[in-house]
């Protein structure tokens, strides 16, 4: 049917479902109204309000990311928050830094979808990271989102439990996205796995940490490693996007 799918039983004994984070709620708001046409979410920085959004200075007058540039301001908790004004239904929501953050972020912003009946949601994250060995500004569009051993796996403890969760993203869309970039001059991308760690300093092989517990020529050897196993860039949140996205049935990118 192509709708929005949560696996959680509980909601349905609930008398009100409240998105706390995103400020709604489902007796307090008519999310199919105000959200229902909803088929792009992306997440979005201030930026995007300036003339270009952020990361794309000449963006075509057709492109995706050009979609975001007319936006009415909604809810609360997560920084930028917008809702697109135009033909493509985008919706946009910062998240915040780190797999907690996303997390929640991603919660509320699913059941959302669900209870405004969206449907064929394709779901694309925007943000910074590191790149690994590949040249400085490059775009990484995400195949595969892996952990620190490079395995494509979420591993979260649930209760008492260890929990592990796929991390597979979809391949036509970044391939379509690689396509995408290709109308934009001078925009280098390229498809790569994306690791995501839990820390931004040892986590990453960073020297300038308060703490590190091991030697530059350990770091080299770990990056190494990681290239060889196919990762472009580091960052923090992926693994979770892309078990969440994959869970509720959602086509999602990174």
């Amino acid at each position: 049917s192509g709708f929005v799918h949560i696996k959680n039983p509980h909601l349905d004994s609930m008398e009100e479902d409240i998105l706390y984070h995103l400020d709604l709620g489902t007796k307090t708001h008519n999310l199919p109204a105000m959200f229902g046409d909803i088929k792009v979410n992306s997440r979005c920085r201030s930026e995007a309000a300036s003339p270009g959004p952020a990361g794309l200075s000449s963006p075509s007058s057709h492109s995706s990311a050009a979609s975001l540039l007319r936006m009415l301001p909604w809810g609360t908790g997560f920084g930028c928050s917008a809702k697109g004004l135009n033909d493509q239904g985008s919706l946009g929501r910062e998240h915040g830094m780190g797999i907690p953050s996303i997390s929640i972020m991603l919660h509320e912003l699913i059941k959302l979808l669900h209870h405004a009946r969206c449907r064929d949601v394709t779901i694309i994250r925007i943000g910074t990271s590191g790149g690994l060995g590949i040249k400085a500004g490059s775009v990484v569009i995400t195949d595969t989102a892996v952990d620190s051993s490079f395995r494509p796996r979420f591993e979260q403890m649930v209760l008492d439990d260890v929990v592990v969760r796929s991390t597979e993203l979809d391949k036509d869309l970044a391939e379509e996205l690689l396509a995408c970039s290709k109308e934009i001059p001078d925009f280098p991308t390229l498809i790569g796995h994306t690791m995501c760690t839990y820390d931004f300093y040892e986590g990453q092989g960073r020297l300038d940490g308060a703490l590190c517990s091991f030697s530059s020529e350990k770091k080299l050897e770990y990056l190494t490693r990681a290239y060889d196993a196919g990762v472009r860039n580091i960052e923090m949140e992926s693994t979770a996007f892309a078990a969440l996205c994959g869970l509720c049935g959602l086509k999602g990118e990174s």
